[in-house]
């Protein structure tokens, strides 16, 4: 609920806060008095788009503030959440235009976004009027007015979740499909392929062994004799035979040397034994220098035959085994392709059977309830002297969509046997305001902390016409806040709450303020309303006439 409003320098405004209250509240004033300029700002810090220039001649920037009450549950406490900013049982907003048209918002004294403001503005306000482009008129949002009269939230919620489902299978289906499709367009190369990569069946690592090996091989010949004179040097006939003849020389004197020979004659030993170690490692090498003409052959022959697959697919050879799994593995989906779409196609035929189901409901819901709008309808137009008009909910296919499948459309027809038509086009600006009413009174079943704004939405009408808008109005008030902005004696006299609008000039100065009426300024308020700027005492009494009731 809307419980205050400051403004300050805003067009014709210095100053001026009011405080609004629960139920029916009235703004009154001469044409260009500044009505709308109080709407103009409040829009300004819900973040409407308005007028362009709202700073007030002379001032350096203008600021509107509005604070609301917020229940437990208003939905504003989720919205305020997801932005992270700070929540509480009241709300409160500000908004600052700087004269170089820089606007700058806070929630809850919290810099914010424009953005914010305009969510919170969904769940806090509503304005509705006879050029209403934000509600009833709006032909789009038709449905969603109808599924909030029928009480169809978790039937909507089922019918999105089935939707989602469908979707999810169908692009399972699509994908499924086109991959299929790309591995069959290269299935006999996939095939070839595997089978030549299955047949060579090469090793990581394989190719740079078989690469040494087969260098080793071509090298034997050259060095085969180099290798076999170093053997001949260490064996007996060399270095072993020397070391040897060395020992035992030294051995047949060691006796006479006062054991100064033990270390060289253990030197020697090792020396022997690492020779030995080194005449083996020759020889073992000498053995490995046989090659086979054919082995030299074999490994030469598979060594290109791994290189020239790795070229071929373009893979480095130790990754060759590995890009055999992945052709294996296109191929074993090729082989189970067809079983794989039709688990998928029972998916999106069990998806598609669903989606149906749950969008039948909502269309039968949907018809059932805008019956019961229409019957409504039309027993709010009696007391609106529209008893001659006809009211219809038309429900046509339409797009299957996550909300179901039927497109909503309010129309009417004024007169008996005239053509039925959409709202905004068929009524005339005071038959199109008590349409709106009307709606708006069977669309309002309790108050959802929204406060309801109607601006003129009492013109062209008057008399006993004025008299049920305003009490119908009234009967508004009693679920919900709402504010009118009203020429109409009859609906000024129905307000809780009543308020004057008033311009003033003082020198050359222009402003615009806004005074609460007692009961006595009431009567002289409404009488103006009645009789025009000269108020006798037969539009007094009149005037009290209305008040009373």
């Amino acid at each position: 609920m809307l419980r205050g409003l400051d403004i300050r320098d805003m067009l014709i405004i210095d100053r001026l806060e009011l405080d609004f209250q629960p139920g029916l509240n009235v703004l009154t004033g001469e044409t260009g008095a500044g009505k709308s300029i109080l709407l103009d700002a409040l829009g300004f810090v819900l973040g409407w788009r308005g007028r362009a220039e709202l700073v007030r001649a002379g001032a350096e920037q203008g600021e509107v503030t509005a604070w609301f009450d917020l229940a437990p549950d208003h939905p504003a406490r989720a919205i305020l959440q997801e932005a992270g900013l700070p929540e509480g049982d009241e709300l409160l907003l500000r908004r600052v235009n700087s004269r170089d048209g820089r606007k700058t918002a806070y929630v809850n004294d919290r810099r914010t976004s424009g953005e914010v403001l305009r969510q919170l503005s969904d769940v806090l306000v509503e304005l509705h009027g006879q050029q209403d482009d934000r509600g009833l008129l709006n032909p789009r949002g038709h449905r969603l007015l109808l599924d909030e009269f029928a009480g169809l939230a978790p039937g909507i919620e089922a019918t999105r979740a089935a939707w989602r489902e469908l979707g999810a299978a169908r692009k399972a289906l699509a994908a499924a499909e086109t991959a299929l499709q790309e591995v069959r367009a290269e299935e006999e190369f996939l095939r070839h392929a595997v089978a030549e990569l299955d047949k060579l069946s090469p090793e990581p690592g394989e190719e740079a062994t078989l690469d040494q090996r087969r260098r080793l091989m071509q090298a034997a010949e050259r060095i085969r004799e180099d290798v076999t004179r170093a053997l001949t040097a260490l064996s007996g006939e060399g270095v072993e035979g020397l070391i040897g003849d060395a020992t035992r020389w030294l051995e047949g004197v060691t006796d006479k040397a006062e054991g100064q020979l033990d270390v060289p004659l253990a030197a020697l030993g090792r020396a022997l034994t690492e020779l030995g170690e080194a005449q083996q490692g020759v020889e073992r090498f000498l053995e490995a220098l046989d090659v086979d003409p054919h082995e030299l052959e074999a490994a030469e022959e598979r060594l290109f035959a791994i290189r020239g697959l790795a070229r071929k697919h373009g893979v480095l050879p130790d990754d060759l085994g590995g890009f055999a799994a992945e052709l294996r593995g296109k191929l074993e989906a090729l082989d189970g392709g067809e079983a794989d779409l039709k688990a998928l196609r029972d998916r999106v035929a069990k998806a598609e059977t669903a989606y149906d189901a749950a969008a039948a409901a909502l269309t039968t819901a949907r018809t059932e309830a805008a019956g019961r709008l229409d019957q409504a309808m039309g027993a709010e137009l009696a007391p609106l002297k529209m008893e001659r008009a006809v009211f219809a909910t038309e429900i046509k296919p339409a797009e299957p969509g996550p909300e179901g499948r039927d497109a909503v459309a309010f129309t009417v027809a004024t007169n008996p046997g005239a053509p039925a038509g959409p709202l905004n086009r068929i009524a005339s600006g005071g038959e199109l305001s008590r349409f709106l009413l009307a709606l708006k009174v069977c669309l309002t079943k309790e108050a959802s902390g929204v406060t309801m704004i109607f601006d003129e939405i009492d013109r062209g009408v008057g008399g006993a016409t004025a008299d049920a808008v305003g009490r119908r109005l009234a009967q508004l008030a009693s679920e919900a806040q709402v504010l009118v902005v009203t020429h109409s004696p009859q609906v000024a006299a129905k307000a809780a709450h009543h308020w004057r609008v008033e311009k003033r000039v003082e020198g050359e100065m222009t402003t615009s303020t806004v005074t609460p009426l007692d009961p006595h300024a009431r009567i002289d308020e409404v009488a103006r309303m009645l009789a025009g700027d000269t108020i006798t005492e037969e539009a007094r009494g009149a005037a009290r006439a209305l008040l009373a009731g």
